[in-house]
């Protein structure tokens, strides 16, 4: 099919080859010859009346017209496969479609696993895919890379939809053997004691508690990084160390770990975070379907304020006791 003289079967190309800026990766992502895409690249050219790819050295750059079509082009493509995607009646049951959600390995624990669950109870033909969370979160959402981000509010990117999901603060988590600290952490034992901290992605990023500390001078003597969050509260068993957590996360670690969990001596502000799709799916029955099972499921999540109180530790996790008059704030 062609519009104002162009084969539109070469957007698909066109895509590719802005993209990659190589004809033979671009080749192997259309799944043609290297010949046949650099037909196909003579093609455009000669339509543009552009070289769109231009040698330098031994790489392609793109030329201004190409920087120039590359958001527009791949923008027009995801709209093509949204609109295509759409079906009048949408039965999740026998629905077959591989679902990508990025996400941190503290929301999978916390939140996502619960979702896991219902959506192989009521669409066990679907297939999610947890892709952990990078630097380039919000550039693979807008490329259509994954289907949803989780992800705390600051990071969201402001051209797509997105709703909150739950909110959470920070605590203060040590090995139940630790003797520098009692029930409570003052601001001078905590800057003054040894961290775990995580850092994510490549390069490795701070997060979002790390920028908070930071926005109020705190300076923490960090010296044990980790890739996830999880693992912090696993780590400092036998140590002195002592980990800033998210304070679902912390609970939950604390009903298997010999850990125990105190307030902050900072009053941080609570964490929000966040589920996002891409514009361009915002009416796609099998999205709406999955962001309904997030939110419903978010919903039924203890607030901030009927979170236990403080300090904890796995025996009085398991036995139901805390400590009264000391709220994890």
């Amino acid at each position: 099919m062609r519009f104002n003289r162009l084969d539109l079967n070469l957007l698909l190309a066109l895509d590719a080859l802005l993209d990659e800026q190589n004809i033979t990766r671009a080749a192997a992502r259309v799944n043609v010859s290297q010949s046949a895409m650099s037909g196909m690249l003579a093609r455009l050219r000669e339509f543009f009346e552009d070289d769109l790819l231009a040698a330098v050295g031994r790489n392609m750059e793109l030329t201004v017209l190409g920087r120039q079509l590359a958001g527009p082009v791949h923008d027009l493509i995801l709209h093509v496969h949204a609109t295509v995607g759409i079906r009048v009646n949408f039965d999740p049951a026998r629905e077959t479609r591989t679902m990508k959600i990025m996400v941190s390995d503290y929301a999978t624990e916390v939140f996502l696993n619960q979702v896991v669950a219902r959506v192989l109870r009521d669409a066990p033909n679907m297939t999610l895919e947890l892709v952990p969370l990078a630097d380039d979160a919000a550039e693979k959402l807008r490329r259509g890379e994954n289907d949803f981000l989780i992800i705390p509010r600051h990071f969201l990117d402001t051209e797509h939809p997105q709703r909150q999901l739950f909110e959470d603060h920070y605590c203060a988590v040590l090995w139940e053997g630790n003797t520098q600290v009692g029930d409570v952490l003052d601001a001078a034992t905590y800057e003054r004691m040894a961290h775990i901290a995580p850092m994510l992605g490549r390069p490795r990023s701070p997060t979002m508690e790390e920028l908070l500390l930071r926005a109020r001078d705190v300076k923490r003597n960090i010296r044990v990084i980790t890739c996830d969050f999880s693992s912090m509260a696993t780590a400092l068993v036998g140590t002195d160390l002592v980990a800033t957590m998210h304070t679902r996360l912390a609970l939950a670690c604390a009903r298997r770990l010999p850990i125990r969990v105190l307030p902050l001596p900072y009053n941080l502000p609570p964490l929000a975070e966040c589920l996002q799709w891409h514009r361009f799916q915002e009416n796609d029955p099998c999205h709406i379907w999955l962001r309904g099972i997030m939110l419903e499921i978010a919903r039924g999540l203890p607030s901030n304020e009927e979170l236990p109180m403080a300090p904890l530790s796995a025996n009085a996790i398991n036995t139901g006791r805390s400590v009264a008059g000391v709220t994890m704030r």
